[in-house]
């Protein structure tokens, strides 16, 4: 039998360790493959071919089918499966992860390599030796424990402080009751079943006295009560949590106490005409249990929300907070401050889509493209549709699909991407949508139906009038009531004299607003 990787290091003697729990043709033909530095897992499912991923393809090993025999030479030299149905090599921090049938019997297994990777937690050091409770977030497989493993070295060994891992899979500090050199002079705390954590986590506090808490994967109520529980009594958290983005945590009912809450309140007239807002707003509930939040997009790279109290404030209002994006290359840490465009977000049940000097790339979703393609094409307004959400500036679907809350709606809420909610599926609605995203478009526009034209003129005058007067004497002017698509267009002629609007009142009497140019 061939040796796959000379045991030369601390690191490959971990992989042999691994490795040697594989079946002899497994073993053979993923030695065949090379490059083990960059394996990620092995997945053998039984009846299946066993395949190989690494960190940037896949390999199947071989095209011998896993047999009951294979499956099981593996987990008799493995320890026991926990409750989360994991499993580990003592003393090393490699991951073994069960599928069950519905008698329990183990019918597919993940072996996921783990490795210690010393510097990896350099591009948030300052953060986590600033005392401040950070939060780690990033897809699966990104290194969100990697980098959790190294901060625990970090604080404990550099940092001089008193840190608990509450470790409930062992994934963090390797299976054994020894925990892996990799982790420093913390100390571990290992969960009896997953849905003990929360209760591990305070009896960390209560019977260990640490000055740092770390602590993987934050996923339940219980779990998210426990944290803020810790950070009220002083002590520094560094965890995960699942979700890619800050705005995923805010969207998420479960974890969205991670980052202070939040709740709908609905404000008195005076108040809300204050503010220039709907009555009912999105406010943050409490302050947030941790203070910095990461997203994680590489492993070289990072946006860092250095304030998460300011962040969720502001994009509740509405507003961009200045996100730092941080790179490291060539072991130095690279920090730039980027400012993201405006985001429209105020009630998430009635968002609408911002007004664009130029037409917003759009996905559809339950429209009619042809429909709306015919529509620009009667307007001379050139559309920008992409098939992939992620591209889009903007969803548009309809009334009927945006309440019964599809899985594509609710990714772009998710990820905090506007709206267009058409009430009925018409071409008129569909030019008037344009001729809200296109003010250029507006004289291509249909007059509402029936016959309202010298109404419409009227407004219309009534509006430039309005805004001439603001310009010159920089005092707001209240418009006459009017029906949703004039005062649409109202604020259109608004924006293109360079001022301000916004609508207030209730129907029937909502009406427009003109105001000096903020």
């Amino acid at each position: 039998m061939p040796n796959t990787q000379a045991p030369t290091s601390p690191q490959n003697e971990e992989l042999s360790a691994l490795l040697d729990t594989l079946p002899t043709h497994i073993r053979q033909t993923l030695a065949q493959e090379g490059d083990l530095n960059s394996l990620l897992e092995i997945v053998m499912d039984l009846g299946r071919a066993p395949e190989a991923r690494f960190t940037e393809r896949e390999a199947l090993l071989g095209f011998q089918e896993v047999t009951q025999e294979d499956i099981d030479y593996v987990t008799s030299r493995i320890s026991t499966f926990g409750g989360d149905n994991r499993a580990g090599i003592i003393r090393t921090l490699h991951r073994i992860s069960a599928i069950k049938n519905r008698q329990g019997m183990v019918v597919g297994l993940t072996c996921r390599v783990g490795r210690a990777v010393l510097g990896t937690a350099k591009i948030i050091e300052d953060l986590i030796r600033s005392g401040k409770s950070v939060l780690l977030l990033g897809r699966p497989g990104i290194g969100k424990t990697t980098m959790l493993r190294e901060s625990a070295r970090v604080l404990s060994t550099e940092a001089k402080k008193r840190v608990v891992i509450v470790d409930t899979s062992n994934e963090i500090a390797g299976d054994g009751d020894i925990p892996h050199a990799a982790i420093g002079h913390a100390r571990r705390m290992q969960v009896a079943t997953p849905n003990l954590q929360h209760a591990v986590m305070i009896e960390a506090v209560e019977n260990h006295m640490p000055e740092v808490i770390i602590i993987d994967e934050i996923g339940t109520e219980l779990e998210a009560l426990a944290a803020r529980t810790i950070a009220e009594r002083g002590v520094q958290l560094i965890g995960t949590a699942h979700g890619n983005t800050l705005e995923d945590l805010m969207v998420n009912p479960t974890l969205s106490d991670l980052v202070g809450g939040i709740q709908s309140v609905t404000l008195s007239d005076e108040e809300a005409k204050r503010r220039g807002t709907q009555k009912t707003v999105l406010e943050r509930k409490s302050p947030p249990t941790f203070e910095v939040v990461v997203e994680i997009q590489d492993r070289y790279r990072a946006a860092v929300h250095p304030d998460v109290m300011e962040a969720v404030d502001a994009s509740l209002r509405g507003q961009a907070a200045a996100t730092e994006i941080r790179s490291l290359e060539n072991g130095e840490v690279h920090t730039q401050l980027e400012v993201p465009p405006k985001i429209a977000k105020d009630n998430p049940r009635e968002r609408i889509a911002p007004r664009h000097k130029e037409m917003p790339r759009m996905y559809l979703f339950g429209i009619n493209r042809q429909r709306l393609e015919q529509a620009a094409r009667e307007m001379k307004v050139e559309l920008l549709i992409t098939d992939r959400l992620e591209e889009a500036d903007l969803l548009i679907t309809s009334k009927a699909y945006f309440r019964r809350k599809p899985l594509k709606i609710r990714e772009a809420e998710a990820a905090s991407l506007p709206i267009y909610v058409l009430r009925k599926h018409t071409p008129q609605q569909a030019k008037h949508m344009l001729a809200t995203l296109n003010p250029q478009a507006t004289s291509n526009l249909p007059p509402p139906e029936g016959n309202h034209r010298e109404e419409l003129t009227q407004a219309l005058r009534e509006a430039e009038e309005a805004a001439r007067q603001v310009r010159q004497s920089h005092s707001p002017v209240e418009l006459s009531p009017q029906g949703a698509y004039i005062r649409r267009l109202q604020h259109l002629v608004a924006e293109r004299s360079q001022v301000s609007s916004r609508s207030v009142g209730h129907e029937p009497a909502r009406r427009v607003t003109i105001l000096p140019e903020e």
